[in-house]
C-alpha cells in the first residue's frame, strides 16, 4: 500500500516537537511506503486540501482510494507505530 503523506513544506524540521516530523518518522520506523505531499505553509493556500478533506491542518495521509485521515500528529504516529493505519470507513 503507497500513500500520501500531506505535510508542511519545511521537511529540514526534524526535531521532536514538529507535527509534521512525528508522522513522517512514525512512517519511516514503520517501513512504509509512502509519497510526501507538500502542502502551502499558510493555512489559507490550502485550498486543494480544504476540499478534500474538509480541513487545513496537517499532517494528513491519503489513500490510495484518495480518502484522506486528519487526526493529531500525536494520534496519527501512535496509529503508525501500533501497525493500526487502516483506510477509515465511509460516513454513512
Amino acid at each position: 500500500m503507497t500513500i500520501k503523506l500531506h505535510r508542511c513544506p519545511v521537511t529540514f524540521a526534524k526535531s521532536s516537537g514538529h507535527p509534521c516530523w512525528k508522522v513522517q518518522k512514525a512512517l519511516d520506523e514503520a517501513g512504509i511506503a509512502y509519497e510526501v505531499v507538500k502542502q502551502p505553509l499558510r493555512k489559507s493556500k490550502r485550498t486543494e486540501l480544504m476540499e478534500r478533506s474538509g480541513q487545513r491542518l496537517l499532517p494528513a495521509i491519503e489513500f490510495e482510494s484518495g480518502t484522506i485521515l486528519r487526526e493529531e500528529s500525536d494520534d496519527l504516529a501512535a496509529l503508525i507505530r501500533a501497525g493500526r493505519l487502516e483506510h477509515p470507513s465511509p460516513a454513512l
